[in-house]
């Protein structure tokens, strides 16, 4: 009798162990649920502006990669052009770029949860359509559907950055507005009329807002396509099953 007692815990949690076994083959293998892709998709979205957000929010998470780099705005290309005629012109531009870098970099660091309240507006069948989209499907339909808002969110948190003191008591708005003066008074003095120079007037905050959150988004296509290819660059369970299915 005591055998019996004794072994009888032993065969009960057996069977529960094979029950769970059986449960969870049969929900790997199960038609995916129109919540289990809108959830999917969703996380996915988090986890690559979350990651994204990190990597381009650290000092030089702009400024170090080339693909994502603030440049001058095309406007001021003459002035790269003709640094020269600016007494310490070349400085002055490296440390204009620099410090619009920072200013993204700066911003970056709270662009995850801006990107998230606007994943969470995302409807199932939009779902559905992004998970046999293209490798940046959800990045797209993000940018498509949220850049106006992310902007007015976004741009704030730049325009904050831009007056922020960088180094030496120098903000990233001081250092360009002593970049487009000392050009802007060569251009406007007799000699730069007749040689045909224009001023520089640039909307530098809006500008500066539309190149962070061009990296970014080029940045969150990445990781999206990561997710979809790579199996180890899916952190959790629903990423796993909603990606394992395509």
């Amino acid at each position: 009798m005591k055998k019996i007692i004794y072994i009888l815990p032993l065969i009960i949690l057996s069977a529960c162990a094979e029950l769970t076994a059986v449960i969870d083959t049969y929900n790997a293998n199960a038609p995916l649920t129109e919540t289990e892709v809108a959830s999917g998709l969703k996380e996915a979205l988090r986890v690559g502006t979350d990651s994204a957000a990190a990597r381009l929010g650290v000092t030089n998470g702009y400024y170090g990669d080339e693909l994502v780099k603030i440049m001058l705005p095309e406007e001021a290309d003459i002035i790269v052009k003709n640094a020269s005629k600016i007494p310490g012109g070349e400085k002055v531009i490296e440390d204009v770029v620099v410090h619009i870098n920072r200013a993204a970099e700066d911003a970056a660091k709270e662009a995850g949860p801006v990107f998230w309240g606007a994943i969470r507006e995302m409807t199932i069948a939009d779902a559905f359509n992004i998970l046999n989209g293209e490798n940046d499907a959800a990045t797209q339909y993000l940018k498509n559907n949220t850049y106006e808002k992310l902007f007015n969110l976004y741009n704030p948190k730049i325009q904050a950055s831009l007056d922020k003191e960088i180094a030496a008591g120098i903000s990233p708005n001081m250092s360009w507005e002593t970049l487009t003066s000392k050009w802007n008074q060569i251009a406007d003095n007799p000699f730069g009329k007749m040689a045909g120079l224009n001023t520089v007037n640039v909307d530098l905050d809006a500008y500066l807002t539309e190149q962070a959150l061009n990296g970014l988004f080029i940045k969150i296509a990445q990781e999206e396509a990561q997710i979809r290819k790579d199996p180890m660059a899916r952190v959790n369970a629903i990423l796993e099953r909603v990606f394992g299915s395509i």
